[in-house]
């Protein structure tokens, strides 16, 4: 194996411990600074840390592909991937199917879902008065993402829990069958095609676009199965996460909670700083398609290159003085989270939105909370990290 800056055996990075992805940022420290090219022997991958090099590679698709899959164990697998998988497809194509997408995921459809969201939040949280707990998953953060997911979809309230619980399952299995077929959402295209409505299902049920082939068609059933899985798989997991992660922060910085409750005109910023702070995805996974040199080292064509974005949103380069604060005054500045380039989370206002809005009903109702540690429980997916469970006791 070749000999790369991090030779030092004692700094090692395991993309697959759920117990040190829930505090990797020690480790993502050292790798920054000692190790700005790493290299794990054990698990055979590269590893980049520092902002400008993560961003400079996430835009670079041609170097770093999607192609052979964006988790580790897809390209170490060598599995081939399904056509039409959004997150695991390269230029040209990718932008056809992405634009595809943008013009049915619009920020008008967006936008129309915020009082849905609010009143569903509401409805969740006005039992919880006055029991004196809350817990930011299990009351909140799972639902709140399947129920929109739901609502751009068109499926029906009381199937939505059915499709939240496939894209968990799916996240958490660690073989190679990482891609399911989407065959969740058979039923509801069928229905859709014979009763449209004004939602994301019917409109990629209808659009027509023009092919790689230069052939003007609509989606195949297989394509728009893959495509809805994709969409309510990375949208619903993530969000939860972060709903979590916003439980987990606040309660750690009372001062910065307590100014957002009485100025709620600080939420949006406050959620910019939660997603840099406590990312749900710590890194991109990337093919190598040629050699290439970084602080005097050669990556090989063929290896695989974790971008980790979690590392990338504490460097100090970029989120100057001290990226290792937690600050809801924080200088506005790009962060990592939503990845970059072609690839970019076509669902960044969406998760933006559905943040804001639990945190703007959650202080007007608990102001005050602390994490009830004995019953917080890790999730234990590795591609999406976060709580399963939140509770908290409130005031």
């Amino acid at each position: 194996m070749p000999v790369t800056v991090s030779a030092d055996r004692d700094l090692h990075y395991d993309p697959y411990d759920v117990d040190l992805n829930i505090d990797p940022f020690p480790v993502f420290a050292r790798i920054r600074e000692e190790a700005p090219l790493y290299y794990n022997p054990d698990l055979d991958f590269y590893a980049l840390s520092r902002y400008d090099d993560v961003n400079k590679a996430v835009i670079d698709h041609e170097t770093f592909i999607s192609g052979r899959g964006a988790l580790l164990e897809i390209i170490k697998s060598g599995m081939e991937i399904p056509p039409g998988t959004l997150i695991f497809e390269d230029p040209p194509i990718h932008n056809i199917h992405r634009n595809l997408l943008s013009r049915v995921f619009t920020p008008r459809k967006v936008a129309a879902l915020e009082p849905q969201i609010r009143e569903f939040t509401t409805r969740c949280l006005d039992p919880l008065v006055g029991t004196g707990r809350f817990d930011f998953v299990n009351d909140l953060g799972e639902q709140m993402p399947m129920r929109v997911i739901g609502m751009l979809l068109g499926i029906p309230e009381d199937r939505q829990r059915a499709i939240t619980d496939h894209g968990e399952a799916t996240l958490q299995k660690k073989e190679v069958d990482l891609l399911a077929t989407g065959e969740v959402f058979a039923e509801f295209i069928d229905y859709r095609r014979d009763h449209p409505s004004d939602d994301i299902m019917t409109d990629l049920l209808n659009a027509e676009f023009t092919d790689e082939t230069g052939t003007v068609r609509r989606l195949h059933r297989e394509e728009l199965l893959l495509y809805l899985t994709v969409i309510a798989t990375a949208g619903s997991e993530t969000t939860t996460r972060l709903i979590g992660w916003a439980g987990k922060t606040l309660a750690e910085y009372p001062d910065q909670r307590r100014e957002l409750a009485e100025n709620p005109a600080l939420i949006p910023q406050a959620i910019e700083e939660i997603l840099r702070w406590e990312p749900p995805a710590l890194q991109l996974a990337r093919y190598v398609t040629r050699d290439v040199e970084y602080y005097g080292q050669t990556v090989p064509e063929g290896s695989a290159m974790l971008l980790l974005l979690g590392a990338a949103n504490r460097d100090h380069r970029r989120f100057a003085p001290d990226g290792e604060v937690f600050d809801i005054h924080r200088e506005l500045k790009s962060h990592m989270t939503f990845g970059g380039g072609t690839h970019f989370c076509m669902g960044n206002a969406l998760a933006r939105m559905e943040g804001r809005i639990a945190l703007e009903e959650i202080l007007k109702r608990f102001p005050e909370w602390d994490v009830d540690w004995p019953n917080a429980i890790k999730s234990e997916t590795a591609a999406v990290r976060g709580w399963a469970a939140m509770p908290t006791i409130v005031s």
